[in-house]
């Protein structure tokens, strides 16, 4: 079986090299990441609760999906290609914001991450992948932040950050052609 590499970077996201997924995770080293975020026409964010089986954060809520890009794939492609893998459909996405988080989780692991933050709009069906997700659902923004206010430990660390420190409205642009 083959291992999963992550690119570590520095604050610039300048790449620095790569490490096994796990062993930058438990030494909190610094790498690229991104997540999407899923909008319907009703203005609803996308939610998957992380299957039990997850290596850190398992059955906690958080964004429609997230991961690593691999060596020489662009985050966007990254985040499509996970997106499909993860929900099961694929949708134009846009970049929203990048920022940088590091967050101590169960397992002895960290979260250091430059998080590229992407959304998209999407009104059909969704497949997810029974060993990713868990459960899903469709929410209010507003009802997911007092949600997180009254069972923050319910959510992964980075959808909080994302929601409660985002300098950028999350909901993509209309694009004008």
């Amino acid at each position: 079986m083959k291992t999963e590499q992550v690119i570590l970077v520095n604050e610039r996201d300048e790449e620095t090299g790569l490490m096994e997924k796990m062993e930058a995770h438990e030494k909190g080293l610094l790498h690229r990441a991104f997540s999407v975020f899923v909008f319907n026409d009703k203005n609803e964010m996308l939610l998957q609760r992380r299957a039990m089986t997850k290596y850190h954060s398992a059955g906690l809520w958080t964004n429609a999906c997230c991961s690593h890009p691999r060596p020489g794939e662009k985050n966007e492609e990254a985040a499509n290609r996970r997106l499909l893998e993860e929900m099961g459909f694929s949708i134009p996405l846009q970049k929203k914001f990048s920022f940088i988080y590091k967050a101590e989780l169960e397992n002895k692991l960290t979260e250091h991450e430059l998080d590229h933050v992407f959304s998209g709009i999407y009104n059909g069906d969704v497949k997810p992948d029974a060993e990713e997700v868990m459960e899903w659902a469709w929410k209010n923004v507003a009802d997911i932040k007092e949600e997180i206010k009254i069972q923050p430990g319910q959510f992964t660390e980075w959808f909080k950050l994302i929601l409660k420190d985002q300098q950028v409205n999350l909901y993509p642009t209309p694009r004008t052609e």
